[in-house]
């Protein structure tokens, strides 16, 4: 065997002992590491119809918390510790604070995980809250999730709006039903809502946006995607689910409306992100 021939041999030999390595590095950091790893996303969004009173007005933002067997109190507490730095003045919840349980069917049982996680986002205090149901809070059973959801202090929008006033100023957030579990009626949610007056909504999935962008709304705040979980360099996503593949994350303009994906806090199964980690939003109108 000539020397050439062993050096390539060694070379390919260290090369996949290299890969393997490294293929094993990429598996802790996304079973173990990265899916409890969470990103601060700081995004300033400029609102023309923004009344002066609510210049540099906070809002975090928090989706797709799962609670259940890949999340659970410890995780969702450290996450408002962290949202808690920022002083928001307001937080909104964009849906799918539930899954099942493992090696059951959605279900009442999957609903009622909604207890301790809206427990745990007690330790928001006195900062009102504001949330929309996702799909999975739907088929597992939307009157639970919803109900212990408001026996805690989260006002839950389905098809309705609120306003914040701040003297005459006004900024109002509408929340819709879900669109892919639920019947939405955004006209009706938007009913209250005088011609003209800034307007906030809270959607579970992004690609509704295209939807919404025909009225008179200025932003949008979404979850659902997950940003895909898995997303490789050059490559993107592996897979987004349904309503999520136009617009999986981050700040995107449809019309006159801007919209805002967050990556989601939780999992679904397989249990694993990968160049995708888990978000909290920190919002600043302006």
């Amino acid at each position: 065997m000539g020397r050439s021939e062993l050096t390539r041999r060694k070379f390919v030999t260290r090369l996949a002992t290299g890969a393997s390595i490294l293929a094993g590095m990429a598996s802790i950091d996304g079973f173990l590491l990265e899916p409890h790893a969470y990103a601060i996303e700081r995004v300033q969004i400029e609102l023309p119809r923004l009344p002066e009173a609510f210049h540099r007005f906070r809002i975090v933002q928090i989706s797709d918390i799962h609670f259940g067997p890949y999340m659970h109190s410890a995780g969702v507490e450290s996450a408002v510790r962290m949202a808690k730095a920022f002083e928001p003045d307001l937080v909104v919840l964009t849906g799918d604070f539930v899954s099942h349980p493992l090696g059951e069917n959605n279900g009442p049982r999957g609903a009622r995980h909604a207890e301790p996680c809206a427990e745990a986002l007690t330790q928001f205090g006195k900062t009102p809250m504001l949330a929309v149901l996702g799909n999975h809070d739907c088929w597992n059973d939307a009157g639970i999730v919803a109900g212990t959801l408001k026996d805690r202090g989260i006002q839950v929008l389905r098809n309705q709006a609120t306003v914040i006033e701040r003297g005459r100023d006004r900024l109002w957030i509408a929340g819709a039903s879900d669109a892919i579990a639920e019947d939405v009626d955004l006209p009706g949610a938007l009913k209250p809502i005088p011609a003209g007056e800034c307007t906030v909504l809270l959607a579970h999935e992004p690609d509704f946006a295209d939807h919404a962008s025909r009225y008179d709304i200025d932003l949008q705040l979404s979850g659902h995607s997950h940003g895909g979980q898995v997303r490789l360099p050059g490559i993107g996503a592996l897979i987004l689910p349904e309503l999520a593949k136009k617009y999986p994350e981050g700040l995107n303009r449809i019309r006159k409306l801007q919209l805002y994906t967050n990556r989601g806090l939780g999992v679904i199964s397989p249990p694993v992100r990968f160049n995708c980690p888990p978000e909290i939003t920190f919002h600043t109108l302006v």
